[in-house]
């Protein structure tokens, strides 16, 4: 029996229509795992973002100058004296220079104060002890000028060991690293090396002072 292929066409295109969607259902219901997708950004990863910057620091209560002769110390100076560090202060033998309005005269005691806590290099000042017999470079401090109290010029800078007695007392820097090379002019091969004098020559560079 003949077949009319004009009927028989849209037959076929339903057909093929019914497998073609059986065989996605088929794929759909499978154990196939589910299609990945791109990963998301990762919170781990690394910063380039700088440190932040505004950690507090302990505060620095002061600075230390550095002195290269004995004429910067006279000249930056309140008070150059000589004497003996006491326990209770300093007793004042001499006084080579005092700024005007001093009241500081030989046989008077002064107040001592050490450097306020934090200042640069603290850890390596000397400490002056009774009984020491030295010329101190000193500054008042300002706080309260009825009862002045005196610090040494930038620590150990400011402190010279006194041996001997007259003025060819051999005056020496508490210090080698913190301490002048010369009277009135540096000496560079003298630097680091503390340096040696006497006693008249811190005399005569501080009535030199003006």
């Amino acid at each position: 029996m003949a077949v009319d292929l004009r009927r028989a066409r849209p037959l076929w295109a339903t057909a093929a229509a019914v497998l073609s969607t059986a065989a996605l259902a088929a794929c759909g219901s499978g154990g196939g795992a589910a299609p990945a997708t791109a990963p998301a950004p990762s919170s781990a990863a690394p910063s380039s973002a700088a440190p932040p910057t505004d950690v507090a620091l302990p505060p620095i209560k002061g600075k230390l100058r550095g002195y290269a002769t004995v004429r910067q110390l006279s000249d930056t100076a309140d008070l150059v004296v000589r004497g003996e560090v006491e326990a209770a202060g300093f007793r004042v033998d001499e006084v080579l220079r005092a700024t005007t309005g001093s009241t500081v005269r030989a046989g008077a005691r002064i107040t001592l104060a050490p450097l306020p806590s934090g200042v640069p290099d603290m850890a390596h000042m000397s400490k002056l002890e009774a009984g020491q017999v030295v010329v101190l470079y000193l500054a008042q401090d300002p706080a309260d000028p009825a009862a002045p109290t005196f610090r040494t010029l930038s620590g150990d800078f400011g402190v010279f060991d006194l041996s001997g007695s007259g003025a060819g007392a051999v005056a020496t820097t508490r210090s080698q690293t913190m301490a002048v090379s010369g009277l009135n002019a540096e000496d560079p091969a003298a630097s680091g090396h503390g340096f040696r004098t006497t006693l008249g020559q811190l005399r005569a560079v501080a009535a030199q002072t003006k």
